[in-house]
C-alpha cells in the first residue's frame, strides 16, 4: 500500500476557503474583487438571499478585478454577494450509463431524473491529442446514406462539416446517420436549437432505435453564451472518454456556427476587438482547438460531423471558410436541389472527402468519378437543355449525360425510413454506372 502517496496528498491540501465580493455586474460580465483564481477555474456565487449558489467561470482578468461568466441566468446577484472559488475547472460525471439519456452541457439530465451510479469524473477542456499518435484513417465507416457512402466515402476518424443554410436538411441527415452508421455509440450536440425543436429532433428524426446508442448534449437558444460553448466543450469529451474505452465514436454537433457566436459574445464582453465580420481573434484561436480533439488516437476513433451555417448561402463568409480549412471534408446541402424534391440535398459536386482516394478501391473511384462526370456534364449544358436549344445527337457524351441523369438522382434520393448498408450501396452505384441503373 502507497503510503506515502496519501501523506503527500494530505500535504498539498488546501483546507481554506477563498472568497471574493461582487463588485459590479454589466451585461453577461460579472466583476468581482477576489478571489484568487486561474482563468478556466469554475466559482460559486452565492446569492443575496442566500438560497442558491450561481455558477460561474473566470473568463479573464481587468486590473485586479476577476471577470466571470454565469453558466445560468443572472438572478438575485447584488453588490458585495461572496464569490467562492473552487479552485477547479469544470467537470462532468461520463460513463456508459450514461448512453441513451439527453443531457445539458454540466452533465445533468434534462428529464429531471438522478445521474446513474458508476460514473466516472471527466475534464471538459483537453488539448488535441500529439499528431504523431494519431494513427492515419485507413477504412471506410459505413454512414448509411447512400450518396455519402459511394460518393463521399468517410473515414473512421474523418472529421466533416456539413454545410447549409437553414431549413435544408440538417437535422435530417444527422438523425439518418445516427440511425444508421456502424459507430458503436452516438454523441450528439445540440448548440443554440430552439427548445422546440430538441424534443423534435429526439423523437422524430433520432428516434427510439437511434437514442439506444446515443448520447445527446442540448445547449438551447436561450441559454448563455458561456452554456453554448461548454455544450460542445462537454459533448467532446464524452467522445473522448469512449474513444478511450476503444470504441468507435461519432459526434455530431449542430451547430459549430452558434459555438463561433457564442464565443464572439465572450469575447466581445471581455473586451477583445471584433475583426472579420464582428468575430473576435478568440473565436479563430478556439476553433481549431475544438475541432483538433476529435479524430484518431491510439485506442479509438472519434468520426465528426459539424454542421456549419451559411448565411445566405454565402460558402465563404468567415466561420464557414475557417472551418472549412480545418476539417478533412465538406458536403454541400444545396437548398435548389432540396427545393426540387432531392433529399437528402448534398450537392456533390461541391462537396469533398479528402481521405476518400486512400480507403477506396480503384474501382469504386472510378465508378464515382463516372457519376460525377454525368452531373457536371449536365449541369454546364442545363440551360441549353432546359430551353430546348440542344438536339440529341449534337453531343454522344451529353446524350448519354441527359439518359443517365434522372438516374443518377433517383440513385442519390433517400427517404429517413430506408436503411441501406455500404456493400448494398456499392452494388447499386456498380449498376447504375454499368447497366445504367432501374
Amino acid at each position: 500500500m502507497n503510503v506515502q502517496g496519501y501523506l503527500n496528498a494530505i500535504d498539498e491540501l488546501d483546507t481554506l476557503k477563498r472568497f471574493g465580493k461582487v463588485s459590479r455586474v454589466i451585461g453577461l460580465m460579472i466583476e468581482s474583487i477576489g478571489p484568487e483564481a486561474s482563468i478556466g477555474d469554475v466559482c460559486l456565487i452565492h446569492t443575496s438571499k442566500g438560497k442558491r449558489k450561481i455558477v460561474a467561470e473566470v473568463v479573464g482578468f481587468q486590473q485586479e478585478k476577476v471577470l466571470l461568466m454565469p453558466y445560468s441566468a443572472i438572478k438575485e446577484i447584488g453588490p458585495g454577494c461572496l464569490v467562492e472559488a473552487t479552485n477547479r475547472p469544470l467537470t462532468i460525471k461520463v460513463g456508459y450509463g450514461l448512453i441513451g439519456k439527453v443531457i445539458n452541457p454540466l452533465g445533468n439530465p434534462l428529464n429531471h431524473s438522478s445521474l446513474p451510479k458508476g460514473l466516472f469524473t471527466y475534464p471538459t477542456d483537453q488539448s488535441p491529442p500529439n499528431p504523431l499518435d494519431r494513427p492515419t484513417i485507413q477504412e471506410p465507416i459505413q454512414i448509411g446514406v447512400r450518396a455519402i457512402d459511394t460518393m463521399l466515402t468517410v473515414g473512421r476518424g474523418q472529421r466533416v462539416g456539413i454545410f447549409a443554410g437553414s431549413g435544408v436538411g440538417k437535422s435530417t441527415l444527422l438523425g439518418m446517420i445516427a440511425r444508421n452508421s456502424d459507430a458503436d455509440i452516438n454523441v450528439i450536440a445540440l448548440i443554440g436549437e430552439r427548445g422546440r425543436e430538441v424534443r423534435e429532433f429526439v423523437e422524430r428524426d433520432l428516434g427510439a432505435e437511434g437514442l439506444k446508442k446515443s448520447i445527446v448534449v442540448v445547449a438551447t437558444s436561450d441559454q448563455p453564451a458561456l452554456m453554448r460553448i461548454k455544450g460542445a466543450y462537454t459533448a467532446t469529451a464524452i467522445s473522448e472518454f469512449f474513444r478511450d474505452q476503444g470504441l468507435q465514436v461519432n459526434l455530431m454537433m449542430d451547430s459549430v456556427t452558434r459555438v463561433a457566436m457564442a464565443q464572439r459574445e465572450v469575447g466581445l464582453a471581455t473586451g477583445e476587438p471584433p475583426t472579420t465580420k464582428g468575430y473576435t481573434p478568440s473565436v479563430f484561436a478556439t476553433l481549431p482547438k475544438l475541432l483538433e480533439r476529435t479524430g484518431t488516437s491510439q485506442f479509438g476513433t472519434i468520426s465528426a460531423f459539424y454542421t456549419v451555417l451559411v448565411d445566405g448561402d454565402d460558402m465563404n463568409e468567415p466561420i464557414a471558410d475557417t472551418t472549412r480549412g480545418i476539417l478533412d471534408g465538406h458536403f454541400v446541402l444545396d437548398r435548389k436541389l432540396a427545393e426540387q424534391g432531392q433529399f437528402p440535398a448534398i450537392n456533390i459536386l461541391k462537396s469533398v472527402s479528402r481521405v476518400m482516394p486512400n480507403i477506396t478501391t480503384e474501382k469504386e473511384q472510378k465508378a464515382a468519378q463516372e457519376v460525377r462526370k454525368i452531373l457536371a456534364i449536365y449541369e454546364e449544358n442545363y440551360e441549353l437543355i432546359q430551353i430546348g436549344a440542344y438536339k440529341r445527337g449534337t453531343n454522344r457524351v451529353v446524350d448519354q449525360a441527359i439518359q443517365m441523369y434522372p438516374k443518377v438522382i433517383r440513385f442519390l434520393k433517400q427517404t429517413t425510413e430506408d436503411q441501406v448498408t455500404r456493400e448494398h450501396a456499392l452494388e447499386q452505384l456498380y449498376q447504375l454506372v454499368n447497366g445504367g441503373g432501374d
